[in-house]
């Protein structure tokens, strides 16, 4: 039987529940996988090794005294340096803040401590959750686990890469304009940014209240679903489509704005895993949809002043407490109207309501490329490549902001890799509370993603999935 980082969640909990695993064996198994490699991605913020060993044999005791808790009992789990545990470190990116405890536990930690979860790690983020690469001024960038060359996307970055090397079996993430997705796409886990407000927002760091979301990255999209089972708590089972197949699923492909301009190589491997689709039952149409060009500019005017309100006071007392790109940044919110922001929610509105009557009329979700470009290098988006990186950065959330204004759900899944052996990613785009759709289908796509190129392997330390 496989174990450690190489196993699934879903599997690692049928052993640990039946007796054939005892609990500190993963969790042991994963913190090896920590030392190892984490040091070569920068992923991390912080390893409680102690801590979680004790509580896995706490665990222990516990299944042996028949109080097994659920799907989650003692499976080691990982999570972006901004979510809320009482008396735990919550810095979120930035070591000026260093030392910050949350005082009460967040809805979304409390209900994975409940389902007995053992924290391995805290994990590397763009400072204050501003940044699409995963680079951080302060504690440098997380690197790409299947080439420490290329960047992992962000603002959760360290959980697309720890999920991806193997350090954990899920983790947490945020997805404002696309930072779970981005990361999930750059280094090939599913990644799911559910429908608005579905997951509870309190307990985690705040940067836009109206486009917030709380995400997760897993192994499959069946442990995806596994996890966020306990994350919804409202009692549904999100992995009751897994294995079903996608015979009667309808998927548009959008007539305009998604798969324009793209790159060939990501073209290919969309198209290769639409045919497999196709061949499993599925079928596919192209839509109409409402005109999205501005509609990431308008997730901009809501975000913007919404951030520059909330970090305010604070940029006003402790200017050094940001660094340079996003004291930079924040302050634009001053520049948008109150005209502008009203304007924009109340256009967000409209256009969610034309997209369900014109869109999803017509089909069960949206098939559509995460990133229109191949995934790009430190080098092309450090700011030393002046212009060009302005350029790539501005690009990288093209198709994922728009999701996030509409407050619509979307599933990141591997459709593949190009030639340099980094992933290429499908974004499943759903109507809201389509995430068992989503998962049902995402499932089906990546059970066949492509041969890796040759003669990359060397560069990585994710090649062994």
């Amino acid at each position: 039987m496989t174990v450690g980082h190489l196993q699934s969640l879903h599997d690692m909990s049928e052993a640990l529940a039946s007796g054939k695993m005892a609990f500190e064996v993963p969790v042991k198994e994963h913190l090896e996988r920590i030392t190892a490699v984490s040091d070569k991605l920068n992923c991390r913020v912080e390893v409680e090794a102690e801590t979680a060993l004790e509580r896995a044999r706490t665990l222990d005791k516990k299944r042996a005294a028949g109080q097994l808790r659920g799907p989650l009992h003692g499976i080691p789990l990982v999570h972006k340096d901004m979510f809320h545990d009482a008396g735990r470190l919550s810095e979120y990116g930035r070591p000026a803040i260093a030392g910050h405890r949350a005082d009460r536990t967040g809805t979304l930690m409390k209900r994975l401590n409940d389902a007995g979860e053992v924290t391995l790690d805290r994990l590397h983020m763009s400072e204050f959750a501003m940044g699409p690469t995963g680079h951080n001024a302060h504690i440098g960038r997380c690197r790409n686990p299947w080439n420490t060359d290329y960047v992992t996307g962000g603002s959760s970055s360290g959980s697309g890469a720890a999920v991806a090397a193997g350090l954990a079996a899920g983790a947490l993430g945020s997805d404002t304009g696309g930072s779970v997705r981005l990361p999930a796409a750059m280094c090939d886990d599913p990644g799911l940014k559910p429908t608005q407000g579905l997951l509870p927002q309190d307990g985690m760091m705040g940067l836009s209240e109206r486009l917030d979301c709380p995400g997760v990255l897993a192994r499959s999209s069946r442990d995806v679903a596994v996890l966020f089972n306990t994350l919804a708590g409202n009692g549904e089972d999100y992995a009751v489509g897994i294995g079903k197949g996608v015979e009667r699923l309808c998927f548009g492909i959008p007539e305009s704005w998604y798969f324009d301009d793209l790159d060939p190589q990501v073209a290919a491997q969309l198209d290769r895993t639409r045919k497999d689709l196709e061949s499993e039952g599925a079928s596919f149409r192209d839509v109409a949809s409402p005109d999205h060009t501005n509609f990431g500019e308008m997730a901009n005017i809501v975000f913007t002043p919404e951030a520059t309100a909330l970090h305010a006071d604070r940029m006003k007392a402790h200017p050094e407490h940001y660094g340079a790109q996003v004291f930079a940044r924040l302050p634009q919110g001053l520049a948008i109207s109150a005209v502008q922001y009203r304007q924009a929610l109340q256009l967000r509105a409209a256009y969610a309501h034309a997209m369900m009557t014109l869109t999803f009329s017509e089909c069960d979700m949206l098939f559509a490329p995460v990133l229109r470009r191949l995934v790009p290098t430190d080098a092309t988006t450090d700011v030393q490549a002046g212009s060009d990186m302005r350029t790539v950065i501005a690009g990288l959330s093209d198709l994922t902001r728009p999701v996030s204004y509409l407050g619509f759900p979307a599933l990141s899944v591997s459709a593949g890799f190009d030639d340099a052996g980094l992933p290429v990613a499908l974004q499943l785009i759903g109507p809201p509370l389509s995430e068992k759709a989503l998962l049902r289908a995402g499932d089906v796509a990546e059970r066949d993603v492509g041969l890796l190129p040759t003669g990359t392997q060397e560069t990585g330390v994710s090649h062994d999935r």
